[in-house]
């Protein structure tokens, strides 16, 4: 970003939240369109284990650039799951399969549910608004919970909780999804979650199925009259 410019406040704000600790945030996915205009991040903020309990550790960054006028623009979300950064990068423009992540870098998914799950919330993320979340990265219980609300008001479980948990002998990581009525009974799986005290989550209602009326049996075609010889 050295030789394009921007308005003063453009400035401040890329250096306070980008720049200024940009040797702590580790590029874990990128993406550069071929004219330079845009470039895609999910990034991984080490100082957020040093700052406010439960702040999300993950950074989704959208640059802008302006060929012609050699100017610059941002937009920046810390977000408290890598496949929620792809999904607000990938309503942003981004292609879905161009902000894959770097496999070497993070626990790797420890079951096919756990990819599908993520798969899906890259996708439809825009589906959701994130109500809550809060990360722990306790060695002896790395997780995440997250707190969801489905903007389609017919949804059946219109109240979701994603939970990410870190196995670290292992080194991978599971996803998982639980649906509720309220948002009272998802926020209380989630401190009852953080306090150790581990339920098994609900399952997301399915859609109701609408249920057609069955067909009338056709009545046979009419034969055409048989003719005399």
């Amino acid at each position: 970003m050295d030789d394009l410019d921007a308005d003063e406040e453009v400035h401040l704000d890329f250096y306070r939240q980008v720049e200024v600790r940009s040797d702590m945030l580790v590029p874990l996915a990128e993406h550069h369109t071929a004219n330079g205009v845009h470039s895609y991040y999910v990034l991984f903020d080490r100082t957020a284990t040093w700052g406010h309990p439960g702040t999300p550790q993950y950074v989704a960054v959208h640059l802008q650039r302006n060929q012609q006028e050699r100017t610059f623009a941002f937009e920046k979300a810390p977000l408290p799951l890598p496949a929620m950064a792809q999904s607000w990068l990938i309503h942003r423009g981004c292609p879905s399969d161009a902000i894959g992540l770097d496999p070497e870098l993070g626990p790797p998914p420890a079951d096919e549910a756990t990819r599908a799950l993520e798969q899906r919330l890259a996708g439809d993320g825009d589906h959701y608004a994130m109500g809550y979340s809060y990360t722990s990265d306790d060695p002896d219980d790395m997780v995440t919970v997250v707190a969801l609300r489905a903007l389609d008001e017919r949804a059946p479980s219109p109240f979701r909780v994603v939970v990410e948990e870190v196995d670290t002998d292992a080194w991978t990581h599971t996803l998982r999804e639980g649906g509720f009525t309220t948002v009272e009974e998802a926020l209380r799986w989630c401190d009852d979650r953080l306090r150790g005290e581990v339920g098994p989550l609900p399952p997301v209602r399915p859609a109701a199925s609408v249920t057609r009326p069955a067909a009338m049996p056709k009545a046979p075609a009419p034969r055409p009259p048989s003719r005399s010889r």
